[in-house]
């Protein structure tokens, strides 16, 4: 499993992504799963994936190549005029990707090798966008009554999302209410783990903002993580003690 988070901002894009991936509790191994593109000065684009491992490696491995691939090649990722046509076109090399597994595999291979992927970014002269991909190729947009997306693992890190979510916030604020997010997350569920991989990305900037990986042995999140449950233990001890008494 997975837990992706990507989110809108007054002042850009804020990602943040696990690297576990598991095939049975005996079968545990870390892949990337954000990555990005960019054009200095022209735009950026970063997407993060969810679902079957060699599924998702496709895809990334195609849009890698037509970043390399002669001008005459159709370029989803550096090419296209707007974020909706870069996003429509992963849209269709992932929707492909997957028929072609299925064909191979027959009814063996249906259902066990779909993803979900989250394309953000910016284009010069648009205003930066996010949106949610999936397995059949179509997509929704944030917006905003919806101003993040979650892929994965989704239901534990999510009633954070929503109470601590302001899209006037700082990137710190962001970065913060998101590592609380995920450490809920990593509480919860052994199938989403560290390290974690952040992308911040301000608007009209067109290059990475700030890029780091939280390892285990990072002393942020290990503050992060301790407080925020001394914070809840806190908040629940200072909340009215239900009685018994008929009288109350």
């Amino acid at each position: 499993m997975t837990y992706c988070v990507g989110m809108v901002l007054d002042k850009g894009l804020v990602l943040m992504s696990d690297t576990r991936t598991n095939s049975g509790v005996d079968n545990i191994s870390s892949f990337r799963k954000l990555h990005h593109w960019s054009v200095p000065g022209e735009r950026l684009i970063a997407v993060m994936t969810a679902g079957n491992l060699a599924t998702t490696q496709a895809v990334i491995s195609q849009l890698e190549e037509r970043t390399k691939a002669p001008e005459d090649r159709e370029n989803c990722i550096l090419q296209g005029a707007t974020m909706f046509q870069v996003a429509t076109q992963i849209g269709r090399i992932l929707r492909s990707t997957i028929e072609e597994v299925q064909r191979v595999n027959g009814d063996n291979g249906k259902g066990r090798f779909t993803a979900t992927m989250i394309v953000a970014g910016q284009i010069k002269g648009m205003q930066p966008r996010l949106f949610m991909i999936y397995p059949e190729g179509n997509f929704i947009e944030a917006s905003w009554d919806t101003p993040f997306f979650q892929i994965g693992e989704t239901k534990y890190g999510r009633p954070i999302l929503i109470r601590g979510y302001e899209r006037g916030m700082s990137f710190e604020d962001a970065v913060k209410l998101m590592m609380v997010s995920f450490d809920s997350t990593l509480k919860a569920n052994l199938s989403v783990g560290l390290p974690l991989d952040l992308l911040v990305i301000a608007k009209d900037r067109f290059e990475v903002t700030h890029a780091s990986r939280v390892t285990e042995d990072d002393p942020y999140f290990a503050t992060i993580s301790s407080g925020w449950g001394n914070a809840l233990r806190s908040a629940f001890y200072s909340l009215p003690s239900y009685t018994f008494s008929d009288d109350a």
